[in-house]
Parts: C-alpha cells; sequence; structure tokens
C-alpha cells in the first residue's frame, strides 16, 4: 500500500494535488510552532489554511451523490478549525457588509444561493449585513451614488453576475469621485481610490471577473475570501469620447466581433444566457470587418509581454514590483508628457479590437482572452484581430478553449502592453460598386447603387464595455496609474476540474452578466 506523497513541510497531498490539512494540524502543530517574530507570515499561513481547507472541502469537488457529506465536512471545517483562527484575522476583516442581489442573474438563483450558502457563514463569523434585492437594472448604481450611508459599512458584496458588479463599481467610484470634486469628464483626471472593498458572490451566467479574480465560480469560496478580508487591488479603465466621460471597464472592451455579438444578444433576452451562443454563431457567419486607427502609448518594458506566459498569482511579482514604487504613477505621466512621440499608430481593416485589464478567464476558456494580463500594473492588454478568413478566425477562437495553444500565434493576431489608446473608425468614399477592392457581400456598406452614385460607408459596430453597450466607435480609453478598487479576493490557483470540449466556443463567457 502506497503512502499519500508528502512536501517538505510533511504535509500530504491528496488525489488532486491539493494540501491536506489535518483537523490536529489545523488546530495544533500547524500554528502552535509560530514564532513571535514571523506575525506577517503566521496571519497569511492562517489564510492559506482557511483557504485551502475551502478548496478541499467544497461541495463542488467531488461527484453529485457524495455532495451531502462533503458539505457536511466543510462546515465541520468551518465551525470547528476556521471560526476559532478569526480573531486573529480581526484587523483586515468585515463587521458590517451592504449586499445587493440581483435575483434575475444567470438561473435567477442569487437570493437562494446568498440565504442558503453564503448567509450561515456570514453570521457564523459574525459579520452584519444589510440586503437589498435589485427591482430594476441599474438599482445598485444609483443607490450607491445618491442615497446609501457608505459610513456604516467595511465593504460592499455582489450577489450576481458580471453586470451587477459593474453597477456596483460604477456606483462606489462615482460616488467617491463626486465626494473628492473630481471631474470625470476629464480624461486625464486621476481616480481617487475607494475605501471599501467589494466581495463577489458568484451568482450570473459565467461570472468572469470572479473566476478571474478567485480561480473559482464557488460562492461559498468567495464568501470565504470575504470573511477573512483577503485584499485583491484591480485596475479600472476610464472610456471616454470627445472629453465625455462613458463608462468605466475592469474586464473587457471590445469592439466589431463581440462588440457586435453583444448588440445581437440584446434583441434576444427572451432566450436568456443561450442568447449569447446563438448571436455569437450568427456574428461568426457574416463576419463583418471594420476599418480604422488605433493609436496607443505603450507600457515600460518592465511591465512584461502579453505574450511572456506569466500569469498573475497571489504575489505577482509584476503588480507588487508596480505597487511598491510610490513614485511610478509620477514617472509615467512625466515620461508621457515629455516622449510626445512615444504614440504608435496602426491603420487597418479589424475583425475584432479588445482590451482586456484582466485574463477575462471563464470556466469554458480556462485562459482566458489574455492569460498574462494582470489585475493591478497599470495597463491593458490591446488584442488586435485584422480581417482574415472565417476559418482562420474559427482557429483563433477555438484556441481560447485550449490550455496548450497561444491564441496570439497567427499571423493576422498582434498584442500590445498599453497605459492608454485611442480608436478612430474610419468612412469611405466610394465613388462605385466596382471599384471596391473587396467583393460584393462581405461588407456592409449598404445597398448596391448605380455606377454613378457617390455613397458613404456608414457601417459600425459597438463596443463591448463589461457587457454593456457603447454606442461611440471613436473612445479614448485610460488605464488608471494606480489600482483603483480592491477586491474580497486573493489569487491562490486557477482550480479548474472542467472538461474541456475541442469544437465549442463559449461566446457568453465574455458577455454573460446578468
Amino acid at each position: 500500500m502506497h503512502s499519500a506523497p508528502e512536501t517538505a513541510h510533511g504535509q500530504t497531498l491528496n488525489r488532486d494535488g491539493l494540501l491536506h490539512f489535518s483537523y490536529r494540524q489545523i488546530r495544533g502543530r500547524g500554528i502552535k510552532n509560530d514564532t513571535e517574530h514571523n506575525n506577517k507570515l503566521r496571519t497569511s499561513g492562517l489564510k492559506r489554511r482557511l483557504l485551502w481547507g475551502v478548496f478541499f472541502f467544497s461541495p463542488n469537488k467531488i461527484r453529485h451523490e457524495q455532495r451531502g457529506v462533503n458539505t457536511s465536512l466543510f462546515f465541520f471545517f468551518f465551525n470547528e478549525c476556521a471560526i476559532p483562527l478569526l480573531p486573529r484575522l480581526a484587523a483586515n476583516r468585515p463587521k458590517s457588509l451592504l449586499v445587493y442581489i440581483n435575483p434575475y442573474g444567470g438561473k435567477r438563483r442569487g437570493k437562494h444561493i446568498f440565504e442558503q450558502k453564503v448567509a450561515p457563514l456570514f453570521r457564523r463569523a459574525g459579520i452584519s449585513t444589510d440586503v437589498i434585492v435589485t427591482q430594476r437594472a441599474n438599482h445598485a448604481r444609483d443607490h450607491l451614488k445618491t442615497e446609501a450611508n457608505l459610513h456604516k459599512y467595511d465593504g460592499v458584496v455582489c450577489v450576481g453576475g458580471d453586470g451587477m458588479f459593474s453597477e456596483i463599481l460604477h456606483g462606489l467610484v462615482t460616488r467617491t469621485q463626486t465626494d473628492h470634486s473630481v471631474d470625470q469628464n476629464q480624461p486625464d483626471a486621476q481616480l481617487v481610490p475607494c475605501s471599501l472593498r467589494i466581495g463577489i458572490i458568484p451568482a450570473g451566467s459565467t461570472d468572469c471577473i470572479c473566476f478571474a479574480t478567485v480561480g473559482t465560480n464557488d460562492p461559498v469560496t468567495s464568501a470565504l475570501h470575504i470573511v477573512v478580508g483577503d485584499s485583491q487591488p484591480m485596475d479600472v479603465c476610464s472610456v471616454h469620447h470627445n472629453n465625455v466621460f462613458l463608462k468605466y471597464s475592469v474586464s473587457l472592451l471590445g469592439y466589431g466581433f463581440y462588440g457586435d455579438v453583444l448588440a445581437e444578444s440584446e434583441r434576444k433576452r427572451w432566450l436568456g444566457p443561450a442568447r449569447y451562443d446563438l448571436s455569437g454563431v450568427k456574428t461568426f457567419l457574416s463576419l463583418n470587418y471594420y476599418e480604422g486607427t488605433v493609436s496607443f502609448l505603450p507600457a515600460e518594458d518592465n511591465m512584461g509581454n502579453p505574450r511572456d506566459k506569466l500569469q498573475c498569482r497571489s504575489g505577482c511579482r509584476v503588480c507588487q514590483h508596480k505597487q511598491s514604487k510610490d513614485k511610478l504613477g509620477e514617472m509615467s505621466e512625466e515620461k508621457e508628457k515629455s516622449a510626445k512621440d512615444g504614440w504608435n499608430e496602426i491603420y487597418g481593416k479589424f475583425i475584432a479590437i479588445n482590451s482586456a485589464s484582466m485574463s477575462c478567464a471563464c470556466p469554458r476558456s480556462p485562459k482566458g482572452l489574455s492569460p498574462s494580463a494582470h489585475l493591478a500594473d497599470g495597463t491593458t492588454d490591446l488584442i488586435l484581430v485584422r480581417k482574415c478568413s472565417r476559418l482562420d478566425f474559427f482557429r483563433h477562437l477555438l484556441r481560447h478553449t485550449n490550455k496548450a495553444a497561444d491564441q496570439f500565434d497567427h499571423s493576422f493576431v498582434e498584442v500590445h502592453r498599453v497605459r492608454k489608446f485611442h480608436f478612430q473608425p474610419t468612412f469611405q468614399e466610394l465613388v462605385s460598386p466596382e471599384n471596391q477592392s473587396d467583393p460584393p457581400g462581405e461588407t456592409e456598406l449598404g445597398p448596391i447603387h448605380p455606377p454613378q452614385t457617390t455613397y458613404y460607408s456608414t457601417a459600425r459596430s459597438s463596443w463591448n464595455c463589461d457587457g454593456e453597450i457603447l454606442h461611440h466607435a471613436a473612445i479614448q480609453v485610460k488605464q488608471n496609474v494606480k489600482p483603483n478598487h480592491v477586491l474580497y479576493a486573493r489569487q491562490l490557483f486557477i482550480h479548474s476540474t472542467v472538461k474541456q470540449d475541442s469544437l465549442s466556443f463559449n461566446f457568453s463567457h465574455h458577455f454573460g452578466f446578468h
């Protein structure tokens, strides 16, 4: 009989390669041997033990018929092992939370998930909550902007999908800027970070932001991150049009293909989450391209490269290096002002123009849109997909579902790590259809006119901004120099046991926000 393998510190590994702490180790040996001069490491170790326990006992870890037993083990672990350790983490733990529940997101189970899985943990941990069930779109945003008494709370929790998170983000950011007299319509304005952290309890269609920041879409795991007071800084992009503020973005900005999918899906909301896949197929079959100019300010060399395969994890050295230099933002701004020729400009015909401020990973796309994007480095990864054949674009999409493939390894795809970028669409004047360089029917340049007729192209896409449509094609995007918001999260590892379907691409993993 073979014994379980051990780590250098004597902990055993289970079949999945996860650390397994016994009851005795958690209550005794693993803590008593810590010395006083290692207080910082000890606190970090406590959090790690709590969270490894969550992953080991999580009801989503084993087969359906065993979940009853596994749930009992989890609550035993939480009540007998985790709760006694919480006073030692009191400095960062929240004591009062404002909770918003979207009852319509995903499979409409947000309220049930909170009441059955999350609320009992909060009560046991001594966290008081004020719960608001939203009644309409932007209910949470409007309440945070004007009515909520934020001084009463240590954080805000959203129970829903990425759209619900976007509402809370916009509400908190706008409220903070208003309180500090920051003009959001100024593209170069430096946002003031909000003092409240945001927690995400996943209850949406795909929960891209939760998966990309926590590593799993398990509500209990997210709740434990909130209970122990974990913190994860996060960049926020500002989007403007002609010096008018439009939106904030923390995950995906997509023009062309992803914008068209979202616009098409809005006309099929009655289909529920299935509308994203259906709209994706329809958009793929038409496969429009859009002409324009992309201008961008590249990030410094020490910020890494989108293709360096250095993924953002707990203790990410790229993000820590950026945060450790207090004057980095000032240096970057001075460099930006002095180097007027530092901007690059690319003109072309694009199927998709994407900006990823995080990996945008989800269970169906484990690596995400940009696997090496970082959460708090003050940059965004700009991905340009030029006009290509339908087959080549399908190959590009297919690689998002394959952990081993490089989705940027195509001649028609280029990616840049940038601090700012602008997009200006081009509207061509055409003298006659016969003079078009492209075959008829492959563009949306309008109806066929007689040869003597002069007409203008009005074909344009929309921007997909974290699942919300922006109808202005010409935009200016700035990644804020300092991490603007902090999540209740910590990236331990990407926990994925999802079977890969080599012939399917989930178009909704960028759009499943409600």
